[in-house]
């Protein structure tokens, strides 16, 4: 019975220290990102006004810059 006791004992112990340790454990410092290496342009449709990239702007003649074929032609100048 004895040699039960201490067996208990001795598994608390490393139990608590095992647990304070990892909870001590100080955290590397976070290495900040790496910007972006070009971060592209929005645009805003002329006809729905809703923002999109510039690599995807479809143009008219008077260069205004639409997000689809479609708005551009259902776009009416007022």
């Amino acid at each position: 019975m004895k040699l039960l006791l201490w067996a208990g004992i001795i598994f608390a112990v490393i139990w608590i220290l095992r647990s304070k340790k990892s909870s001590t454990k100080v955290d590397s410092p976070k290495t900040p990102q790496a910007p972006l290496e070009s971060a592209e342009a929005m645009l805003s449709c002329a006809h729905c006004k809703t923002y999109f990239p510039a690599s995807e702007a479809v143009y008219d003649s008077s260069n205004t810059a639409f997000c689809s074929i479609e708005h551009r032609a259902q776009h009416v100048v007022r």
